[in-house]
């Protein structure tokens, strides 16, 4: 008795996933000169090389041959005269009465920081132990690979048949807050309209375990001056009678944790979820924790991270060891940078910081709030089709379940496009594993999971082209 033969459509998978599979080495060496191109959106760095990124993006949306338009634009900051950093724009009517999707991603990095601390150079992509190392590596330029790859893939066995309207946006700033993303939505709403928006910038639970993200953290950061002097003075005329500015800052920061290092913030909230199992021996493998240096909070891990809020101070401006000198500094300023919990805004958490420091300030120290960034955090509504085709398609994909993934950072963002499309169902998904160190020096992408993201959106797509508009 002979097997039957396989149905059209899993025929056309099966051609799909081998065009996937022989596109990778090309999209990796894409991939790789895009490494190379240092686009950083802050403006102490060279921005003639951000502008070089968003044109060679463009030009790889081009060579897909799936657009109709591309275009590299900017959009006003919104109350300003300012333009924003070159995003692009590539997009595609649907056809036939079919579904339309919108791929997000970024091209510009963070900066990579002090090169003696990177094994090799941040700009120059290297290859070792199955991971292809350098800033934007994973964080974002891989997400937007991973999109056109998926899309050569999908162009070539389709062909004429592809008639999933398809919308391409690779933003150019959002490393640097996204200052211009919620203008350029507003200006680019028809372009940017989509029944479905993929978001490729987050991460999976492990390299081998797709996760999608369904919940995300808000962000509160800003700057905090402390001063208790007019004028610096001598320590060892008035030490011990003086509160210097950071005796006063260190004493205030101290009230921001209980012992164990949870927030002690009233007014903070925290989300009540379930997760999955994460013991600690894989966090200090993950995080980098030193021997004999406990995890902070309490509960279980992953609800730490994913559910709870987090108070870090990620930057202070205070004399240099080199420079030190016996002085009672009269002020001192510092960054601090909070998550909060998914379902509590960000400007609700930011009010509870500003009360509590205030309230706890020491000695009658001076306070001034300056540089306030707030972003809303982010829960998914997981009932919709597309939620349950991309789970699908990364189970497929990955030769593995997929899980529902929470995560401690802060996509600002996403709350714009839930805003600017409520009829969108948004599909935070990415490309970064816990071993990525996205922001970090050695930044990496783990090339099996790179493939596996690529299997999995043109899939995605694939499918999606499949179905009725309106479904």
């Amino acid at each position: 008795m002979t097997s039957p033969a396989p149905s059209a459509s899993s025929a056309a998978e099966t051609a799909l996933l081998e065009a996937v599979a022989l596109g990778i080495p090309s999209a990796l060496a894409d991939l790789g000169a895009l490494v190379r191109i240092p686009g950083i959106a802050w403006p102490a760095f060279d921005q003639t090389q951000l502008e070089r990124s968003a044109d060679a993006v463009a030009e790889l949306a081009r060579g897909t041959g799936v657009f109709d338009d591309v275009r590299v634009l900017r959009a006003h900051v919104d109350d300003t005269d300012e333009l924003g950093q070159p995003a692009v724009l590539a997009t595609r009517a649907a056809r036939n009465g079919r579904p339309s999707i919108l791929l997000y991603a970024h091209h510009d990095v963070q900066p990579p920081g002090a090169d003696e601390l990177w094994e090799t150079p941040p700009f120059e992509p290297t290859v070792r132990d199955g991971r292809l190392y350098g800033r934007g590596a994973a964080d974002d330029k891989a997400g937007i690979m991973a999109h056109i790859a998926a899309l050569r893939a999908v162009a070539e066995v389709l062909g004429d048949d592809f008639d999933l309207g398809v919308s391409l946006f690779v933003e150019g700033e959002e490393e640097y807050g996204s200052r211009s993303f919620a203008r350029f939505l507003r200006d680019n709403a028809d372009a940017l309209r989509a029944d479905a928006i993929v978001v490729a910038d987050s991460g999976n639970l492990d390299s081998r375990t797709p996760g999608l993200t369904v919940s995300l953290r808000g962000n509160a950061r800003f700057t905090l001056t402390v001063r208790t002097l007019e004028h610096a003075s001598h320590s060892g005329m008035f030490g011990g009678a003086v509160p210097d500015a950071m005796m006063a800052a260190v004493t205030l920061l101290a009230t921001l944790w209980d012992s164990d290092g949870a927030v002690a913030v009233d007014g903070m909230t925290s989300r009540d979820a379930q997760t999955p199992e994460y013991s600690e021996e894989t966090l200090r493998d993950e995080a980098g924790l030193l021997d004999g240096v406990s995890p902070i909070g309490r509960d279980d891990i992953y609800g730490r991270i994913w559910n709870r809020p987090s108070i870090t101070i990620t930057g202070m401006d205070v004399t240099s060891v080199a420079e030190a000198s016996n002085t009672l500094l009269p002020e001192v300023s510092l960054v601090i940078s909070a998550r909060v919990a998914p379902g509590q805004s960000a400007a609700d958490a930011y009010a509870a910081l500003e009360r509590h420091l205030r309230r706890h300030a020491p000695f009658g120290a001076e306070l001034t709030f300056s540089d306030i960034d707030l972003g809303d955090g982010f829960l998914v509504d997981t009932s919709g089709w597309a939620v349950e085709l991309t789970r699908a398609a990364m189970g497929d994909g990955y030769g593995v379940a997929a899980v529902d993934l929470g995560v401690g950072g802060s996509i600002p963002f996403v709350a714009d496009l839930v805003r600017e499309f409520p009829g969108a169902q948004i599909l935070v998904t990415g490309v970064e594993d816990p071993h990525s160190r996205a922001h970090s020096p050695n930044e990496s992408l783990h090339l099996d999971t790179f493939r596996n993201a690529v299997r999995t959106e043109a899939l995605l797509l694939a499918r999606m082209n499949e179905r009725a508009g309106d479904s």
